[in-house]
């Protein structure tokens, strides 16, 4: 059995991608029999709004799934702006790491970044106890912080680039999401050998194609269309002005329905358009619980899948990806690198180019028109994601990675100095 301490900035009820894949890696450990704690800020993400029933406490403690669930006091502030969002973070990394001091000491402290102060919640709390710390990489930041466009290049990056690398160095297992993170990581901390990936996947018993499309349609006013749906962030990253751009070019065509789920910084901006030009074609539901989201997979004729032209995200795998393919949902991929050779490797869907609407208005109209072509990329990802991207499975590599950290630590005097 293995005791470990989780921080993870997000969890749920929170429904974005960093909650889901900690949760269920987490719960998969804890049913495995391992002692799992989660040390995490109430419920607020994305809007800075606390979720029903929960208090903004400096610590308080809950058991959900046979996980240990700490949450402690955060600054809260909605996912967007820098200021707030700083203040955020390193209020989250404060409490987190006197939580951590009220805990007994694991055998393994794990952090996940971004943000990037919850990873040095992981790295202070480890070597203050004396333990080994593994940090999981599921974005490289900052350097996405630049890219999205939040900041520029300067000297506060200088200074996060500076704590990237020190915490890669300190790290004694590194988690990356993707391969093509691997030589950026490299790169800055200097051991290959200590880098191991494990890639994002899915819940496959949650996430099951059901016989509920017609239902879910009718609740939501898409019945008789065919329903192309973006499911996530509303976020700086997703350029989903180019959706809204498809959806203006087919707004005369009843037969195809655009929907949006998810909440984000760019949300309020994007449902203002869809108002002020009248697209009676796009749905946006905003966030909704995790439990809903297999009944709006099984109501979705293509998933859109979408980031802006940048050669940073070349190297991303968008968790929803293998959401869509659990859910046998043809793909529309407007994102390049690992993201289109991972679909066109399991022939779920169709690649276009990243920020255009011509072609997503295209792809969407073709699966549409072709629906056994549509069904056979759809079978043809469910089929790829079982074999490769089982949550189950990822989660047991996972936990060997944190073992093979507790081992080598063993061999190693305690309370190595931090190395810079």
């Amino acid at each position: 059995m293995t005791r470990l301490v989780f921080f993870s900035h997000y969890y749920p009820p929170e429904v974005n991608a960093p909650a889901s894949r900690t949760s269920e890696h987490c719960r998969a450990w804890a049913r495995a029999g391992h002692e799992v704690t989660v040390i995490t800020s109430a419920p607020n993400h994305p809007r800075g709004e606390l979720y029903p029933g929960y208090r903004n406490k400096v610590f308080q403690v809950e058991t959900a799934d046979g996980v240990k669930v700490v949450r402690v006091w955060t600054y809260l502030a909605a996912n967007a702006g820098f200021s707030r969002r700083i203040l955020n973070y390193l209020s989250y990394m404060l409490t987190a790491v006197h939580a951590a001091f009220r805990l007994p000491r694991p055998d393994v402290y794990v952090s996940t970044s971004p943000q990037f102060f919850c990873g040095l919640a992981g790295m202070i709390a480890a070597r203050l106890r004396r333990r080994p710390w593994v940090l999981e990489i599921r974005d490289l930041w900052p350097e996405s912080i630049v890219t999205v466009g939040a900041m520029r290049k300067g000297p506060v990056i200088r200074v996060l680039e500076w704590l990237e690398r020190l915490a890669y160095r300190n790290a004694d297992r590194i988690v990356s999401l993707t391969d093509a993170f691997v030589p950026h990581i490299d790169e800055r901390c200097g051991d290959r050998g200590k880098i191991v990936v494990i890639k994002n996947g899915v819940d496959l018993a949650l996430f099951q194609r059901g016989s509920c499309a017609a239902a879910v349609k009718r609740e939501f006013g898409l019945e008789g269309r065919f329903v192309a749906a973006y499911v996530g962030t509303h976020g700086m990253a997703h350029g989903l002005d180019t959706l809204l751009d498809a959806a203006a070019a087919l707004k005369d065509d009843s037969g195809i329905a655009f929907l949006m789920v998810g909440d984000g910084a760019d949300h309020g901006r994007l449902a203002a358009r869809v108002a002020s030009e009248r697209l009676a074609n796009v749905v946006m539901l905003g966030q909704l619980p995790k439990a809903r989201m297999p009944d709006i997979w099984a109501a979705t004729d293509a998933s859109l899948i979408l980031l802006k032209r940048s050669e940073t995200f070349l190297k991303v795998l968008p968790s929803k990806t293998f959401e869509a393919m659990a859910m046998e949902v043809p793909i529309v991929l407007g994102v390049d690198g690992e993201a289109k050779a991972l679909v066109e490797d399991a022939g779920a869907g169709l690649a276009i180019a990243p920020e255009s609407a011509a072609d997503l208005a295209a792809a969407v109209v073709r699966l549409r028109d072709d629906a056994n072509f549509a069904r056979a990329l759809g079978r043809r990802g469910g089929a790829y994601v079982r074999a490769h991207f089982d949550r189950e499975r990822l989660a047991r590599r996972y936990i060997e990675a944190l073992d093979a950290a507790v081992a080598a630590k063993g061999a190693k005097p305690d309370g190595a100095e931090l190395r810079a």
